[in-house]
């Protein structure tokens, strides 16, 4: 057999493996559960950013969005967060307007996860929002939030004094510095905040939104951690950050060692889902090192047999 012969069986081979591990365990690829609007639904889940911190051109950093009826509560805000939102508008998901924007949750303070948030802002006040953007985070989010208004004083000053018509309060923020337990609830969620473990920061948080129809939890950054096992077990939806294991054992030793003390390998995931069995894992903040994304999900669905998609920006559940 001539080695393009070779090849190309090859790659049947692979395109099949796949195909039939979506057939026997139900995963796929950056396709979205639903169409927003047409499912019955009241609550949704759209990922406006799956990245991390490196800079890919696809994948806006670390943000996603929970819309009950036409309310919306975002939970990170990574670069790019307000054209992905408006982006997700223009697909048809009305409430996701920058104007719309009033709700923020934070799970903690790294950079690829609230270099957005001067963004989050500012923005939706140019566009119009006329009420405080209403904060909750880890402590320290208060500082973070001084600074950025101190930073930007001259754009807040000019459009306030200038010949702009700015409103005058759609740029404050009311940060909320939290601790685990029920931290915000209205007519259409609870949101209840647990800590889990990310490296060296001493106050990382996931959230569980209890909604009319659903329950949602994003992990945000962690290791395997007890508390979301516990605050996860039996949800609809589970929306984890996850990297490849065959990706992190080609990587040297110090990265190895940082990464395996602040995210979770496919492997720990596959054990995570046993325990929880969520309706729908959701895979967000993927970390490939050279392996494809039916890579990824193979070294999940090899392990765990229930659903699994590989998220990407815009998708809709």
């Amino acid at each position: 057999m001539n080695r393009a012969r070779f090849c190309r069986l090859t790659g049947t081979i692979a395109v099949l493996a796949v195909l039939v591990a979506i057939t026997i365990f139900g995963c796929t690829s950056g396709t979205s559960e639903t169409t927003y609007g047409h499912d019955g639904l009241r609550t949704h889940v759209v990922l406006l950013g799956t990245g991390t911190p490196n800079a890919e051109p696809e994948r806006a950093g670390s943000s996603v969005a929970v819309i009950v009826d036409s309310t919306v509560y975002i939970v990170d805000a990574g670069p790019g967060i307000v054209r992905r939102v408006n982006a997700a508008g223009q697909m048809g998901i009305t409430p996701l307007a920058p104007s719309n924007l009033k709700t923020l949750f934070i799970t903690h303070l790294h950079s690829d996860h609230t270099l957005g948030y001067p963004d989050l802002i500012f923005t939706p006040w140019v566009l119009e929002r006329k009420e405080p953007l209403e904060v909750y985070g880890p402590p320290g989010i208060e500082l973070m939030t001084r600074h950025i208004l101190a930073a930007w004083q001259e754009d807040i000053r000019t459009r306030l004094t200038g010949l702009e018509p700015a409103n005058p309060r759609g740029y404050q923020v009311n940060t909320h510095e939290i601790e685990p337990g029920v931290i915000y609830e209205d007519e259409l969620v609870r949101v209840t905040a647990f800590s889990v473990r990310h490296g060296a920061w001493e106050h990382v948080f996931g959230y569980r939104f209890d909604t009319p129809d659903r329950v949602i939890v994003i992990s945000g950054d962690t290791t395997p951690t007890d508390s979301l096992i516990k605050h996860a077990r039996g949800c609809d939806i589970l929306v984890h950050e996850v990297y490849s294991q065959a990706g992190f054992e080609g990587r040297v030793p110090i990265w190895q060692q940082y990464h395996a003390a602040s995210h979770t390998s496919t492997v720990e995931l596959a054990e995570i889902a046993r325990q929880v069995q969520p309706g729908l894992l959701v895979l967000t903040h993927q970390l490939l090192w050279g392996s494809t994304p039916e890579e990824l999900l193979l070294e999940i669905t090899s392990r765990y047999p229930g659903r699994v998609v590989y998220g990407r920006d815009l998708d809709v559940y």
